[in-house]
């Protein structure tokens, strides 16, 4: 019995240590509001609907019980019946309340599961749109359908678990015969019954009702869209009055039912029940399909125009792609003579800033030259944002933070993983559009502790994205700050952030919760301390607002001489009429996205969404802020009522932040998704097909996955300067070619912000696409020749980064960079610019000046792979020495290769430097050499 009643004790303390530690986090991230509306209206669903059911359940058996008839043993069935009477006789009490307190329970931790689809209701706010074919508020879609229809499923559940409970009690006590002679029912149980059949009947016409306007929000599939949504012409004119038809027929079959009661006989009731069901399938099911048959399908397409134009309409709102400018671009200009050529080349520089550097190439090289120690690490894919630079001007600028990497830690134990290695230090950042003298990054923003451009800010980072386990700060055992050439520097957390351990109750608590029985005892806890946990930015925002769905990339940024966590979050519903659907993780899946980058909530399919919440997770203290950007959204301005004080206002945004505030790339490839099809309007032309568009593979990796939209600054031919920009290409379904180009606005600050522009290529001159382009690059002989020497080096590895498109003067400008991985070193470094421009000859180059020079005729290629017809020289200003094979100055350029790792290694820059122009001069030799008959080794 002890260990029985401290075996309980010990479960109800774990239950407790979660409820606790939960409510100690949101105080401590100053969100306890979400806490405790989210567990009232829990709460208070689990009570309301856990009772109604278990009273409803109860009163029923007990009824039975009460309109049992006089017990006698009539027949053997009677006889075999007494046995379980007197059996249940001493319980009965009990028994009842034991079942409808477990009915009763399941039913309300059902409901509490709805507190969402309840807080929606009770705080509703209208859309101010009404849909075309009921003329309902669209608010009565998203929010008052789905609980109308939990409240009806609900109904079903308690109509029939009573109707079940009350037939056993009547069967057991005599109200119900199968097998004695005479009337198989009494006319107490004859009544009891009929009136739950008829509750079951009526709920039956009121499905029926709603189902009319669940046509509104009903997929199904169209020739030219999957995932349609919304009324056709069968549904419109055959499934809407056949679910008005059953309506009435079930109401009346229900009143059948109740009627019962007077004429205590099943006759007419029986009759009507089967006429619902034969009506359900003639009318509900037959009719459809005769009117679908010989109506729509000999002449689907005007048959469905109407209800296509609408589909359109109320998808281009739901995704906010109603604004888009299709602008026709013929994409294949040429130039007319050299000063045409001249002109292009000058508009080349100010149409857009080439982003050479590739945030998911570059990381390994931030991770080489910028970890310092191992128990640092950078993400994989780096982001991109805009800083000044020294003049003032913005820049694109790649940029990551140093988190801490507890794989790394020299020696694994609870102490140090949790004690004394507990945050990363400082921002590494990039120009985007520059490298340095080798190849590698060059910084803005480096060292450690970081210096540069940034200015001065709170380096230390206690919040990111690798940033997973909990650490324990602030009190007795000092913490590891960094480490240079002094030795090592220590720190005690001075932040506000994490739960005090100082209370017994709350180590406890954690202890129990986190399964570490250290906590509670370990002395290296004391005064001060505090533990940190739910550490990554997305972990954070999701838990203050359950409510949102999360981007699958947040990024840094410095504002106000602090580390931010910028989060974008959206508002989704599922129940947006006529709007088509789709699924976020299918929508935003593509080439870069892996397990770090994945969209919360990614399977959930939705068919309105909003980028409605801006976030920030401070670096060093945790505090999170959420202001509202969509000062529109119906969907957030209900979550705000339900949750009130949770959401600053826009206005509350700070000039520092909204600088670096860009548009979301989940939504982008959400909307881009729907433009594939969605970008005609024409009801006619949609249901063709004919203009479909689709999303290229991306042509530098082998993955087979979609290309990423990338930024970068540039300007649409509309536009008088360059923008900070989203862009993304496409290409006809099933074809190569270029279909269209994308761009969005994505400076926060612009008055364009959010703006899409589209421009649509003729599809009767076709323009080459991503895939086709990668292909002319690699075809060409003199390109391979050249890269093949580079591959030469070291054994080393070529990879190839974002490949850019972007549109100059009627054609489209393709810049890739290219990136050599050496044998010796585990970072890429960038060593060439591949470029193209309409039927030009597609160059490789060692700089984007020299690529852009050579493509629009300005200077001759700088190699002699590359020479125009009549040989000369190739612009390098050497020519190779005489006599020199591709084999001997091959062994050149592998001895300045050698000589520049060790530079490296040594950390002496200088020699780096030289070495790396040593490497370019005998790449160059050895590619005249092959030009003039020498023979590569091997």
């Amino acid at each position: 019995m002890t260990l029985g009643v401290l075996a309980v004790l010990a479960m109800l303390f774990v239950m407790f240590a979660g409820f606790w530690t939960d409510w100690l986090w949101y105080r401590s991230v100053k969100y306890s509001s979400v806490f405790t509306t989210t567990l009232w209206t829990k709460i208070g669903l689990f009570f309301a609907f856990g009772v109604l059911m278990a009273v409803a359940v109860g009163v029923n058996v007990w009824l039975a019980y009460r309109l049992r008839p006089p017990l006698s043993a009539m027949s053997v069935e009677q006889q075999s019946l007494d046995r379980y009477r007197m059996g249940i006789a001493p319980f009965k009490k009990w028994a009842l309340i034991a079942v409808t307190a477990v009915i009763g329970l399941i039913a309300g931790a059902s409901a509490s599961g709805e507190w969402r689809t309840y807080l929606q209701w009770a705080n509703a706010v209208p859309f101010g749109k009404t849909d075309p074919q009921f003329g309902m508020d669209i608010a009565f879609y998203t929010f008052d359908l789905p609980w109308y229809r939990f409240l009806l499923s609900f109904g079903f559940a308690c109509a029939v678990l009573c109707l079940v409970a009350a037939a056993l009690t009547h069967y057991l006590y005599g109200g119900l015969r199968l097998t004695s002679p005479g009337s198989r029912a009494t006319a107490a149980a004859t009544g009891h019954l009929s009136v739950l059949l008829g509750i079951f009947v009526s709920l039956k016409a009121i499905a029926y009702w709603l189902d009319r306007y669940g046509l509104a929000v009903k997929s199904s599939g169209l020739k030219s869209a999957d995932n349609w949504t919304g009324l056709r012409y069968v549904d419109a004119n055959a499934y809407l009055p056949a679910k008005t038809i059953l309506f009435f027929i079930a109401a009346i079959c229900a009143v059948l039912f109740f009627a019962t009661l007077w004429r205590r006989t099943w006759q007419l009731p029986v009759i009507g029940f089967g006429l619902m069901v034969l009506s359900a399938i003639l009318i509900g099911g037959l009719y459809p399909a005769i009117v679908q048959k010989f109506q729509v399908q000999p002449n689907e397409q005007a048959k469905e125009a109407p209800y296509i134009k609408q589909n359109i309409k109320a998808t281009r709102d739901a995704y906010d792609i109603q604004n888009s400018e299709v602008t026709p671009y013929k994409g294949d200009y040429k130039p007319a003579d050299k000063a045409d050529s001249q002109r292009l080349r000058d508009d080349a520089d100010t149409t857009a800033s080439m982003r050479l550097l590739d945030p998911n190439v570059v990381s390994p090289a931030f991770q080489q030259q910028q970890q310092v120690r191992g128990y640092y690490q950078f993400p994989s894919t780096l982001d991109v944002d805009r800083y000044k630079d020294e003049d003032g001007a913005e820049q694109d600028t790649v940029i990551g933070l140093r988190e801490l990497n507890i794989a790394g830690i020299p020696e694994r134990n609870w102490i140090n993983d949790h004690f004394k290695y507990t945050h990363g230090y400082g921002a590494v950042a990039a120009k985007g559009t520059e490298a340095a003298d080798g190849g590698g990054p060059k910084y803005t923003e480096s060292d450690l502790p970081a210096k540069g451009q940034l200015g001065s800010y709170q380096q230390r980072v206690y919040y990111g994205e690798k940033t997973s386990q909990y650490s324990i700060v602030g009190g007795p055992q000092k913490e590891l700050d960094y480490s240079d050439d002094s030795g090592e520097k220590s720190y005690s957390y001075r932040g506000n952030s994490g739960v005090s351990l100082s209370n017994p109750v709350n180590r406890a608590a954690y202890a129990a919760a986190f399964g570490e029985p250290q906590i509670l005892y370990s002395g290296a806890i004391g005064k001060g301390s505090r533990i940190l946990y739910n550490r990554t930015p997305k972990e954070r925002v999701e838990a203050v607002a359950p409510w949102l769905t999360i981007d699958g990339d947040a990024y840094p940024a410095v504002i106000n001489h602090r580390l931010k966590w910028i989060v974008d979050a959206y508002t989704t519903s599922n129940g947006y009429p006529y709007a088509s659907r789709t699924t976020l993780g299918d929508s935003t899946a593509d080439s870069l996205t892996d397990g770090q980058r994945a969209v919360v909530a990614q399977q959930n399919q939705v068919n309105y969404i909003r980028n409605s919440v801006k976030a920030t997770v401070d670096a060093y203290d945790g505090s999170v802020k959420l202001y509202q950007w969509d000062e529109k959204d119906p969907v957030l301005k209900t979550w705000m009522k339900s949750f009130p004080g949770t959401v600053a206002k826009k206005s509350a945004i700070s000039p520092a932040l909204k600088e670096h505030l860009r548009y979301p790339q989940d939504l982008f490839k959400v909307q881009r998704q729907l433009l594939t099809t969605y970008h005609v309007t024409d009801p006619g032309t949609f249901y063709t097909g004919s203009e479909r568009w689709q999303i290229p593979n991306d042509p530098t990796t082998k993955s087979g996955n979609a290309v990423p939209p990338y930024y970068l600054s540039m300007k649409m031919p509309d536009q008088k300067n360059r923008a900070f920009s989203l862009t993304t290409s496409f290409t006809p379904n099933k074809r190569d070619n270029l279909g269209a180009f994308m761009a969005v606005d994505a400076n926060a600050t612009s008055g364009d912000y959010g703006r899409i522009r589209l421009l649509k290529l003729p599809s009767q001159t076709p323009v080459p696409g991503p895939q086709l382009v990668q292909s002319k690059f690699n075809s060409d002989p003199n390109i391979a020749n050249e890269l093949n020497i580079l591959k030469k080096l070291g054994d080393s590895e070529i990879e190839y980064g974002n490949l850019l498109t972007v549109p100059l003067d009627g054609g489209l400008l393709y810049v890739e960079p290219v990136y050599l991985r050496g044998a010796n070193t585990n970072y890429p470094l960038l060593k060439k610019v591949l470029v193209s421009y309409g039927d030009n000859k597609p160059v490789l180059e060692d700089s984007l000046k020299d690529a852009l020079d050579v493509v629009f005729g300005k200077k001759a290629p700088s190699t002699g792979s590359q020479n125009p017809p009549g040989g000369g020289d190739t612009g390098t200003g050497q020519q190779p020495p005489s006599g020199q094979t591709v084999q001997q100055a091959l062994g050149d350029a592998q001895k300045a290769y050698e000589e520049g790792e060790r530079a490296r290694t040594s950390g002496d820059w200088a020699g780096y430097g030289e070495a790396q122009k040593k490497l370019k001069a005998a790449l160059d030799r050895a590619a005249k050499a092959s030009q003039k008959g020498g023979k590569p080794a091997g």
